[in-house]
């Protein structure tokens, strides 16, 4: 599981999401959970071939995996690979969906699915959430998607000062929570094409340290004009950004928990129905 954190919005998380389960998929099945609401997400629009999406997914009823599949999109990677996404494929004017905020029901859904990697695209602001949950004295959802089995958390940043301000201020937050700084992967989102000023330079110096690894995510007009509709289009030096995303990541959870990973829990299987056995009449004496 790979949660997809920002600090602020305008961050890239998204982007980095998208990037990152493109390149995971030329290893195994991989999959973008969509938890912002429709009308604040770009993944609707990302999706030309829109699967049944989250609406579709019945709530508190057990799911089979062909289920789940269906109601994922799918997009093409390279090397003739694809990957998914289960967002919400419905019209603008339809009913929003109620929000699911745990992350313990986000990783069920994705058991359910059984995809080799799990990438969710999270919507809440990093830093503010550690610290109203340090506050009201409970688990936060950052906290609670950093404790998930076999968890990865991606921070995204983009490359301005007021970004690696943010970033800071979120790191900070997140050490005095407790929060596993040597496993995170920090994404470097550039928001222009040129070299990285000279303020978001010397930021990087200084957290990169202290982090699992960071790496930076070029500008690309073509993310910019058409999205990640298809990402076999994009640019060598977006397509090796994410590769180097996927290997930051990989490399994190082999240095966490060993090479090979151990297996992953298996979902149990649907319950088979239940069929009462009608009751005999009795035999009635004349």
């Amino acid at each position: 599981m790979t949660p997809v954190l920002s600090a602020v919005g305008g961050s890239g998380r998204s982007t980095v999401a998208g990037l990152l389960a493109a390149a995971l998929a030329q290893s195994g099945s991989s999959v973008v959970l969509d938890l912002a609401h429709r009308l604040a997400s770009p993944w609707p629009e990302w999706t030309p071939d829109p699967g049944g999406g989250l609406a579709s997914i019945p709530p508190h009823q057990p799911l089979s995996r062909r289920q789940v599949h269906a109601a994922a999109s799918r997009l093409p990677a390279l090397g003739g690979a694809h990957w998914q996404v289960l967002t919400d494929t419905r019209e603008w004017s339809a009913p929003p969906l109620a929000p699911v905020d745990d992350p313990a029901a986000w990783h069920q859904l994705a058991a359910v699915g059984s995809w080799q990697a799990v990438v969710a695209d999270t919507a809440h602001p990093m830093g503010h959430d550690i610290v109203a949950a340090r506050t009201a004295g409970r688990s936060g959802a950052t906290a609670s998607w950093c404790a998930l089995p076999f968890s990865v958390p991606v921070v995204c940043v983009a490359a301005t000062a007021s970004g690696m301000r943010a970033l800071e201020t979120a790191l900070k937050a997140a050490t005095a929570e407790g929060l596993p700084l040597e496993r995170m992967v920090v994404a470097l989102v550039s928001t222009a094409d040129g070299r990285l000023p000279p303020p978001v330079q010397a930021g990087k110096t200084m957290i990169e340290p202290r982090v699992g690894s960071l790496v930076h995510v070029p500008y690309d007009q073509q993310i910019r004009t058409y999205g990640l509709r298809d990402v076999t289009r994009l640019g060598s030096r977006s397509l090796q950004a994410a590769d180097q995303l996927a290997r930051a990541v990989l490399s994190s959870a082999h240095a966490s928990w060993g090479d090979p990973l151990p297996v992953a829990a298996t979902p149990a299987a649907l319950p088979l129905p239940i069929q009462l056995a009608q009751p005999v009449p009795e035999k009635v004496s004349p």
